[in-house]
């Protein structure tokens, strides 16, 4: 068969009538490696769009999905306000490289503590010996969870994501960094 002629409506129903062929073999890991996992990753992301509703942030720092408000201490907003700025991600071991910046956001947030206070908390957050910043993000993660279903909770989160790395020949690594994979359209600053 010539694909090239075909239109892409008729192209997706080809892609649909040999996946199913591949389901009914039992082989949908073959299938899992036509598609590659970025694919499957953009496809997934594609399917939850109609179901994510907008994160609003208003200008005094109240986080909102639809008509509920997230409830977040100042030092969680400031966390993820610190990811939501950067959608490459963040490797926590590197978080010190962005201490002012999330020293910024926790001073906006909570704005009744004092300076010293709030810089007494970044640097817990920054260090890599400590398991703050893990916590804070474990509480994100709790908050969101509750209001909604798991799978919707995951686009709000901030989550695992490996990248990786290969120098020359010999040597792989992995970037092992943070994301919240909610689409930037659906966060709305006030």
């Amino acid at each position: 068969m010539l694909y090239r002629n075909l239109t892409p409506e008729e192209m997706a129903l080809e892609v649909k009538r040999l996946s199913e062929q591949l389901q009914v073999a039992g082989r949908t890991d073959l299938l899992l490696h036509a598609l590659g996992v970025s694919l499957l990753e953009e496809l997934r992301l594609e399917a939850a769009k109609g179901k994510l509703q907008p994160l609003r942030i208003t200008r005094d720092w109240r986080f909102f999905v639809g008509q509920c408000e997230v409830e977040l201490q100042p030092v969680h907003k400031a966390v993820y306000l610190l990811f939501l700025a950067h959608p490459e991600g963040i490797e926590f071991k590197r978080l010190a490289d962005y201490r002012d910046e999330l020293a910024d956001y926790y001073m906006k947030t909570a704005r009744l503590l004092d300076k010293e206070k709030i810089m007494e908390g970044v640097n817990h957050l920054v260090n890599p010996l400590d398991n703050a910043i893990n916590e804070k993000c474990s509480r994100i993660k709790n908050v969101f969870s509750a209001m909604m279903d798991e799978y919707t909770a995951s686009y709000y989160i901030i989550s695992g994501h490996a990248k990786k790395r290969i120098k020359g020949s010999q040597r792989i690594w992995y970037e092992r960094l943070k994301v919240i994979a909610l689409p930037r359209e659906l966060v709305i600053f006030e």
